[in-house]
């Protein structure tokens, strides 16, 4: 265990958790929400701290970010645990243990043990993935502090449900993040995430002044956040914030609670992505469907192919440093 890095203490021994939005209000001898984050004599205590469920190494395109380090390795890993209960989680096995066991599972795994694996196999940055990284916070930025030392990248892959103190600490230590951005609307989030929409979208506005590079991702699920306005509303507010944010739009495939409904058709996701466009964004990507066109960067000046992808791999990158080679463009990102 790890005492927590962002907590108040309250009457009767209660704490309050600064860490993420839902600012649980916890007892002595209770957990907050997420349930690895436990109340112990009045000091609030991370239980995940060290304790690995899931590591690979993973293409960057992987998490994804198309405009970060493109081509190259991100040392991936998670505890278990998360702080929203969404009913189309693909790893739902981990993000959702604690609600069916009393303890957290996992392999002891050190902050130092993690940098080592990180540089031994050649990767460029270390992410914070699988679960959401919020939860096992001390963690990820003890780790993060290492791995700068090291010359290593720190990636967040996160739902951006923060509070302003943890993109503080965040800040100068993770050096991109890829948000879900998975609607514009309140029941959305309150029904299948068990989250609220504000702090997400305050958290993006704020992580992009941190200088922290963003990307974002909204997965289209058929009947829940698939209508034209939705779609055109999301864009919208990516563009009001910055339209040089990456847009990743990325297809539903039954899972978990939400087995009932079909899969998200090619046709959706190349109209979410022509609205993206025509809303002014300048990079869009479809993704997590075969055999599409929606995955390469293109300049958004002259329409010049940048780099190619097929799948999480790289045919080409013919960039020039940050710039198109045909009409020297400035293309955002850290590439």
């Amino acid at each position: 265990m790890k005492e927590a890095y962002l907590y108040k203490h309250l009457n009767e021994k209660k704490v309050r958790c600064d860490l993420c939005a839902h600012r649980c209000i916890i007892e002595e001898d209770k957990s907050g929400i997420c349930k690895v984050r436990k109340n112990i004599n009045g000091k609030l205590y991370s239980l995940v701290y060290e304790k690995v469920i899931a590591q690979a190494v993973d293409p960057i395109e992987k998490k994804p970010l198309y405009h970060f380090l493109p081509g190259s390795k991100s040392y991936s890993f998670a505890t278990v645990g998360c702080n929203f209960t969404c009913l189309n989680c693909q790893n739902y096995e981990i993000s959702q243990y604690m609600y069916y066991h009393d303890e957290p599972a996992g392999k002891y795994y050190s902050v130092d043990n993690v940098v080592s694996d990180a540089i031994f196999f050649e990767c460029n940055s270390i992410a914070y993935t699988y679960t959401e990284p919020t939860i096992f916070f001390e963690y990820a930025i003890d780790i993060a502090k290492i791995a700068k030392s090291k010359g290593l990248k720190n990636v967040f892959v996160t739902n951006g449900f923060f509070t302003k103190k943890a993109i503080d600490k965040m800040s100068g230590l993770i050096d991109a993040a890829n948000i879900d951005l998975k609607s514009m609307n309140e029941n959305f989030y309150k029904n299948i995430a068990g989250g609220r929409l504000k702090p997400v979208l305050s958290s993006i506005e704020y992580t992009k002044q941190k200088g922290i590079w963003i990307e974002l991702t909204t997965l289209i699920i058929p009947t829940l956040n698939d209508s034209e306005k939705e779609i055109e509303d999301i864009a919208k507010f990516i563009k009001s914030v910055d339209e040089n944010i990456p847009w990743h739009i990325s297809a539903f495939y039954p899972t978990y609670k939400l087995t009932s409904i079909p899969p998200t058709s090619i046709k959706t996701i190349q109209k979410a992505y022509d609205i993206g466009k025509s809303v002014g964004l300048r990079y869009v990507y479809g993704g997590n469907i075969p055999k599409n066109n929606l995955e390469n960067t293109y300049c958004y000046n002259c329409g010049e192919l940048l780099i190619e992808r097929s799948g999480f791999a790289i045919i080409k990158n013919v960039l020039s440093g940050n710039k198109c080679p045909k009409c020297n463009a400035q293309i955002a990102g850290v590439l």
